[in-house]
């Protein structure tokens, strides 16, 4: 009979290897059989279907016809992580607003190791964005998202990405250190983040970073995704960065209740009803070319 020591640590290698199954999982709709599962991960096709029935057991994994899927349980546990939650809680409804003033698909994003992590996704019935979902990541040099939150993030985290291996989504893809710093350079000066066609041809995406309040550190960032040219990326680039800075105080006086402070700006924002911003983003989406 084993020690404690050894129950242990075949318990910690068992915990490994079924975390490790549902990595194989890319999409929320896939199924995947044990063969397949076996096959995907090297493991004995005996140790899968044990690790996959302790997985069904516990709710990560749900039985179908054809194999096996993600679990709600995992929804369940992920609704409760507090960075990516809270700022999704709290920027929802200035993502709503900004996909309809837009009338695009906005996006939520945080940092997770060296890439980003959507948390939220409004999508558009006229224009479809494949490449990204809930829960899906995405390169941090070749993303709006990206870059947004890289280029106010520190040095030495910016340093570990710009010396890691650098690959292209697309054939446009900056994967040029200098170019990339250069780049970022100009995103900390402007606040706003491109890319055309970097992470999927076809497709621009605007984005600007969020801070935990006005001057605190990067939270995340917030972007619109559209058709196509960096001139029209640009007529998108005001409105969201109204509504970055917006959000940006809002999380600010969220963490400070008592001094939260409501701004004509803000709230004209959130309604759709910024001056400027929104004004231009509204006659921007009566572009055919945007294929809006």
């Amino acid at each position: 009979m084993p020690r404690p020591a050894e129950q242990d640590a075949g318990s910690g290698s068992s915990l490994s290897r079924g975390l490790a199954l549902l990595d194989l999982f890319t999409s929320p709709d896939q199924v995947l059989s044990i063969s397949e599962i076996a096959r995907r991960s090297g493991v004995p096709k005996s140790t899968a279907h044990r690790l996959i029935l302790d997985l069904i057991d516990w709710g990560a994994l749900e039985r179908g016809t054809n194999g096996v899927s993600l679990g709600v349980h995992l929804f369940e546990l992920g609704s409760l992580v507090p960075s990516s939650s809270t700022l999704r809680d709290l920027a929802l409804p200035f993502a709503h607003n900004l996909n309809e003033v837009t009338k695009l698909t906005s996006n939520i994003a945080i940092r997770e190791g060296n890439e980003v992590l959507y948390v939220e996704k409004i999508t558009t019935r006229t224009l479809k964005v494949p490449h990204s979902r809930v829960g899906g990541r995405a390169r941090m040099h070749a993303t709006a998202l990206g870059k947004a939150i890289l280029a106010f993030s520190d040095p030495e985290f910016v340093d570990s990405v710009l010396s890691g291996p650098l690959l292209k989504q697309t054939e446009k893809t900056v994967t040029n250190p200098t170019e990339l710093r250069k780049e970022l350079a100009r995103v900390r000066a402007e606040r706003v983040a491109y890319d055309v066609e970097e992470s999927r041809l076809g497709l621009f995406c605007v984005s600007a970073p969020v801070f935990n309040g006005q001057g605190g550190p990067v939270a995340g960032a917030i972007s619109v995704t559209g058709a196509t040219e960096l001139a029209i990326a640009k007529r998108y680039a005001p409105a969201v960065l109204a509504t970055a800075m917006a959000l940006s105080t809002a999380i600010g006086g969220a963490k400070r209740p008592r001094q939260r402070k409501a701004s004509r700006t803000n709230a004209g924002v959130m309604q759709g009803r910024h001056p400027h911003s929104c004004e231009r983003s509204e006659r921007s989406t009566a572009d055919p070319s945007t294929g809006t």
